[in-house]
């Protein structure tokens, strides 16, 4: 398998890397950089400027939206974009309903939903994990009942990541208590302003709030909002599920944030020297700086083997990538703070929205690395994706 890049990737790469450098507002890429969260209006601001150059939903098929590109020029977009970095398009909307809704919705769906998620017309949230069920998704109790032309829903989801920004959520629910847990579920989308919608926030240990509690009390949905087969929700989430966990290595992530730690690292002093020049130090980063390679050369492997496993099947190598690409982000962060060493204690959380410009440069490092504990968790947890590896790859 030749893993090297052709002449046209390259060019394409300089491309993608020059649009970046021409188009990212400064200011929103010193908050990347820097580990600082965005407001809405500075996400949408910046996704509607990919979608404008017809880079929105570049996976998406053309007839949806999207560029035609090749398996490869996804991955040299996704990096450029991380490593820049700028925001990646709102996962929830590009990354995770649309491709279920372009791959099983009915033409009305597609037409009524799909240019609104490129647009950004329409933020997106996922109901999925619940209060008992996470990385048990499959023994969820939120409950859709079907009364005359409606569902009527009730129920709680929780770890709603952004549902405070929401308009829209898509939702496992249970339609069947009858059969077999994963075969009792159903896949609905719905408004987040319909009434019986709660949303109560959740602060996380970096002080922020970027997830919420979410309450269904009577809420009524139209029947027509069921994706697909009614109690065939499972299959679309394992579905949609494939196509998270695949992007969750972001390789380019770890590799801008590799790049900030050489930087920080060869300006911090312990001992009268950098700590750049310490071994201990030097062997730590040249080590996760290894794995973070063996990552990308897997990723690409994953990448030459696109659509090698039928249609709404994900690749299971995709579980490995979740693996390692969410231990490699702990890792960096956790290298973050052994630079800054006494400098993490004093942060102030209340400095990610612009309100305080004079904050020291150390300030959002120690957030960035309580808030990145989460990573091994979401998206499955990676106990569970230990799991599915023996299942699907070694047939345990």
């Amino acid at each position: 398998m030749d893993l090297a890049f052709t002449k046209e990737e390259q060019a394409f790469r300089e491309e993608v890397r020059q649009f970046f450098r021409d188009n990212v507002p400064p200011e929103t890429r010193r908050k990347m950089v820097e580990g600082r969260h965005l407001s809405k209006d500075e996400m949408v601001t910046w996704w509607r400027i990919l979608n404008k150059k017809g880079w929105g939903v570049s996976h998406w098929p053309k007839e949806y939206g999207g560029t035609g590109w090749t398996a490869v020029q996804h991955y040299i977009f996704n990096e450029e974009l991380q490593a820049h970095p700028a925001p990646q398009p709102l996962a929830f909307g590009v990354s995770m309903v649309g491709p279920v809704i372009y791959t099983f919705g009915n033409e009305e769906q597609k037409k009524k939903y799909l240019p609104r998620i490129a647009n950004v017309d329409d933020w997106w949230c996922q109901g999925f994990s619940e209060p008992g069920s996470g990385s048990d998704l499959a023994s969820l109790k939120t409950k859709a009942e079907r009364r005359g032309d409606k569902w009527i829903i009730n129920g709680q989801k929780t770890w709603t990541t952004l549902a405070q920004h929401a308009d829209m959520i898509f939702c496992l629910c249970r339609t069947d208590n009858n059969a077999k847990k994963q075969m009792g579920i159903s896949f609905i989308v719905f408004s987040m302003k319909s009434k019986g919608v709660t949303v109560r926030p959740i602060q996380t240990i970096d002080g922020g709030h970027e997830v919420n509690e979410v309450f269904f009390d009577d809420v009524e949905v139209p029947i027509e909002n069921l994706i697909g087969e009614e109690n065939k929700g499972w299959d679309y989430a394992k579905f949609l599920l494939g196509n998270e966990r695949t992007g969750i290595a972001r390789v380019g992530v770890s590799k801008e944030r590799i790049r900030r730690i050489k930087d920080l690292a060869s300006k911090v002093e312990a001992g009268g020297k950098p700590i750049i020049q310490d071994p201990a130090f030097r062997e730590k980063l040249a080590a996760c700086e290894i794995e973070l390679k063996a990552l990308e050369l897997t990723q690409l492997r994953v990448v030459a083997d696109e659509g090698k496993h039928g249609k709404g099947k994900p690749n299971p190598a995709s579980s490995v990538l979740k693996i390692k690409g969410s231990e490699i982000q702990q890792t960096t962060t956790e290298l973050l703070m052994e630079v800054i060493g006494p400098f993490a204690a004093p942060y102030d959380v209340h400095g990610d929205d612009g309100s305080n410009e004079a904050m020291d440069w150390t300030a959002q490092i120690a957030p960035s690395y309580f808030n990145n504990r989460k990573v091994s968790i979401y998206g499955g947890s990676n106990e569970i994706q230990r799991n599915i590896i023996a299942k699907a790859v070694l047939g345990l």
